[in-house]
């Protein structure tokens, strides 16, 4: 008789049980692998679907950074178009920097991909991406509190994906993805060191201070997430720990402050100022005390009864403690210094607050864990009552986001397309027909227009010159009319409202003194249009062919710039295009 030892006989029990419960395991095992990936991917196709509702639009501002990349790669340094003067007429260089990088390798600026035009695609695709970073932060807070992480992943994603605020500027060709991921990342890192008891650690302290960096240079106002990690770790201060947490303190400040001080330095020296032009030309004030309630805008887009929910979850959560307590606080710090950020940045001319997209992922972040750890808390019926009080506070902002998501869509901000065709390429055509080589455009929109005039620009919003910006800042009209009338003289302008009114360009005597009107607004009307100065027209039959070419051409631009805002326009952008794309 053979002798089976105790452990043999288990084994032996374990593999004749195995055919049953093991494919079982493996399968809850597989599902919880999956889980992680499966949850991001499903938020991130939310966020996306949203986003395709705006088409191939891309707002103007963002072909600014388009341009400037473009020099970069291609070595001419940072000037907006080939033999521009250096100004830093961009406002964030993470992001400008990245689309230079795709530029090098291919990926941006160069043809199309899959059959879209790769200046839109591109960016588009890097949002996604940022998205489902945005998501893998939130995933990797939940993991630690919740069981379920994968169901609070999904929810922040679908609060996200129906946010228009959110998804329109995420997917705008600007920075605000970017800058997201970074806020939410460095949220995140302190929300879970302060729960593992490791907001101490070196590692921790530093990677803080660079994220805060990132943030910083990726947009202006990312400077304040400076303060993020001092702010929590004096909030969770302990005297035996004093000398410990200054010089954490002390790093993380010294891990923010070097890169920025040395992109400083650079700005500086390469430019000559201390801020980039974009900040002169906006003029920052000291905010005032009435400026404290702009929040106050987000709640009424957000819908009021939603907010108060939110605001109720969360005062409840910190009445009973949870054991994440701490955690939550740590949260709350980055979400405050958000909104004193909006509150202070002077407004915004684009539409569906393009500033708050930080706010958004915060705040659903936060929505989410709280609503989650009090359905946890409350009994069956208590959750109940509380399914039904969440529906009802959620379906006036689902209204105003779909009525904003429907306006938005019909009538976007003024389209980088429509800039390149009707700024670039038709005034192209314009300087082809006169026979000039060399020419200047004074215009108040440049993204789109830098991607594809071969004339030299002149931007009237001083973002590109240094001063125009300065005169925009002290609100010098004078001054501005003096500079385009007496210095810079431009061979074209063009003139719409605002800026008609705002530098007094159109009333000033000037402009029908020393300027033959080419074509009129067909919507704004006369003076608002295109100029040309009379010393560039040789003859009565160039300026004829010149107009006739603009009651055709021009016309149909500006006609299929608001039946048709959310194209393309063609495969690829380059300086001296005067070709029109068909809508």
């Amino acid at each position: 008789m053979t002798l089976v030892s105790v452990g043999e006989a288990a084994a032996v029990d374990s593999a004749r049980q195995e055919p049953v419960a093991c494919p079982r395991a493996r399968r809850l095992r597989r599902l919880r692998r999956l889980a992680p990936a499966a949850s991001v991917a499903a938020g991130t196709a939310l966020i996306g679907t949203h986003g395709s509702v705006y088409g191939n639009w891309l707002i103007d501002d963002a072909a600014i950074s388009f341009a400037y990349s473009r020099s970069i790669a291609q070595g001419l340094g940072p000037v907006v178009q080939a033999g521009a003067e250096p100004v830093e007429g961009f406002s964030n260089p993470t992001w400008t920097v990245l689309l230079a990088l795709a530029r090098l390798v291919g990926l941006f600026d160069r043809g199309t991909l899959f059959g879209v035009p790769d200046y839109v695609l591109l960016p588009k695709a890097l949002a996604l991406l940022c998205c489902a970073g945005i998501l893998a932060a939130c995933y990797v807070a939940a993991a630690r509190i919740t069981r379920r992480p994968w169901l609070a992943t999904i929810a922040v994603g679908a609060i996200l994906a129906a946010i228009p605020s959110f998804v329109i500027w995420t997917f705008s060709g600007l920075e605000n993805s970017l800058y997201a991921l970074i806020v939410g990342w460095q949220a995140v890192l302190v929300f879970r060191a302060v729960l593992d008891n490791r907001l101490l650690a070196w590692k921790v302290a530093l990677s803080a201070g660079v994220l805060a960096a990132l943030a910083a240079l990726t947009r202006p106002e990312g400077l304040i997430y400076a303060g993020v990690y001092p702010l929590v770790v004096l909030g969770s201060l302990r005297r035996p720990l004093l000398w410990q947490s200054v010089r954490r303190i002390l790093l993380s400040t010294a891990a923010f402050a070097v890169p920025v001080g040395g992109y400083v330095a650079w700005r500086y020296a390469t430019f000559g100022q201390l801020l980039s032009s974009p900040s002169v030309a906006k003029g920052q004030d000291i905010p005032a005390l009435e400026d404290m309630a702009r929040p106050g805008e987000l709640v009424e887009y957000a819908g009021a009864p939603a907010v108060l929910v939110v605001v109720a979850l969360l005062g409840m959560l910190l009445a009973k403690a949870p054991w994440w307590r701490r955690g939550l606080l740590a949260l709350l710090v980055p979400l405050g210094l958000a909104l004193l950020a909006y509150a202070v940045l002077e407004p915004d001319w684009m539409s569906q607050y393009r500033f708050a997209t930080p706010i958004w992922v915060l705040g659903a972040l936060i929505a989410t864990l709280s609503a989650i750890e009090v359905f946890t808390r409350i009994g069956r019926r208590g959750r109940a009552w509380l399914s039904v009080g969440l529906i009802a506070a959620l379906l006036p902002s689902a209204a105003s986001f779909t009525s904003h998501a429907q306006e938005f869509r019909t009538k976007p901000n003024i389209s980088a397309c429509y800039v390149a065709d009707r700024f670039g390429r038709v005034f192209n055509a314009y300087a082809d027909i006169l026979g000039l080589r060399q020419a200047s455009l004074l215009i108040p929109d440049l993204g789109g227009s830098a991607l594809t005039s071969r004339l030299r620009l002149i931007d009237m919003a001083g973002l590109t010159h240094d001063r125009f910006a300065e005169l925009a800042r002290d609100h010098d009209k004078p001054g501005q009319r003096d500079y385009v009338y007496g210095e810079a003289r431009p061979t074209f302008i063009h003139i719409r409202e605002p800026w008609s009114s705002g530098t007094g360009l159109a009333a000033d005597p000037r402009l029908e003194r020393d300027y033959h009107p080419i074509h009129f607004d067909i919507y704004q009307g006369a003076p608002h249009g295109d100029w040309v100065r009379k010393d560039a027209v040789t003859d009565d039959a160039a300026l004829a062919r010149l107009r006739s070419y603009a009651d055709t051409t021009t016309t149909r631009v500006e006609q299929s710039g608001a039946a048709w805002p959310r194209r393309h326009c063609g495969a690829t952008l380059r300086p001296g295009q005067s070709t029109i794309p068909q809508p």
